[in-house]
């Protein structure tokens, strides 16, 4: 799908380099605080460079500023008896269930420089979603009430993001091919019924290094970059990785 000529619309002049960071399976924690220090430091610039932190994690459960008890199957207290750590954050949207298998596509852009709006942001993140879908041939098209992208089954990807002084943080998640079974038995069942993933619209195996690489190429075109830098982890990452465990 060429993006250039989709109404999304991109941002025509140069740009400096968009950085990418290929984080493999991180803990959310250590996520966020590499998210905050990426926030400081495109604050302080007056450029355009922005960043991109792709990854998954394990087992847990984030809650936006509109996220209530009510959504899901089980309580915080059964959250907490079988391990599953619970992140109140300032993204929108409500509670997300996260698995790996999952990717999580965190995007740290200084949106003023780049001469977009908080609408015309959210629908560029649905709008990678869409094209990322529709390159392992699943038809799909932007939603909204979760705001994300959904195919012919269901929803596959849920934006969630915050904009901080014009810098944005969080962005969305794609379920890729994650353990479906064990993600809808989280929510209720008439949001459970309303979810899918690429896997299982595609009915066979869909490989997450393929969907990762259409997403950030996508990213780069709807925002303006024309070159990108990609990097395997971060050094940060050392200092903050907590033991992750897996959960039965």
């Amino acid at each position: 799908m060429h993006v250039g000529q989709s109404n999304w619309g991109t941002v025509e002049s140069r740009s400096p380099a968009l950085e990418v960071y290929l984080l493999g399976l991180v803990d959310f924690d250590s996520a966020l605080f590499l998210q905050e220090r990426f926030v400081q430091e495109i604050s302080s610039r007056r450029d355009r460079q922005g960043v991109l932190l792709l990854c998954e994690h394990p087992p847990m459960v984030t809650v936006g500023r509109s996220g209530r008890s009510a959504e899901l199957a089980v309580g915080w207290d059964q959250l907490a008896h079988q391990g599953i750590p619970v992140r109140w954050i300032s993204r929108g949207g409500g509670c997300l269930v996260h698995l790996p298998g999952q990717l999580a596509v965190y995007c740290l852009l200084p949106l003023d420089r780049l001469g977009v709006g908080l609408s015309e942001f959210r629908r560029r993140l649905q709008a990678a979603a869409v094209c990322a879908a529709g390159e392992v041939k699943v038809p799909a098209l932007p939603c909204e009430n979760p705001p994300g992208a959904c195919s012919r089954s269901g929803q596959f990807a849920f934006v969630g993001a915050a904009v901080r002084g014009w810098v944005s943080l969080h962005g969305f998640f794609l379920n890729v091919n994650l353990d479906m079974y064990r993600f809808r038995r989280f929510y209720r069942r008439e949001m459970a019924r309303r979810m899918t993933s690429l896997e299982v619209e595609r009915q066979r195996a869909t490989p997450m290094h393929a969907v990762r690489e259409s997403v950030i190429r996508h990213l780069a075109q709807l925002f303006g970059y024309e070159r990108s830098h990609i990097y395997s982890g971060h050094p940060l990452l050392r200092r903050t990785r907590r033991r992750i465990h897996a959960y039965a």
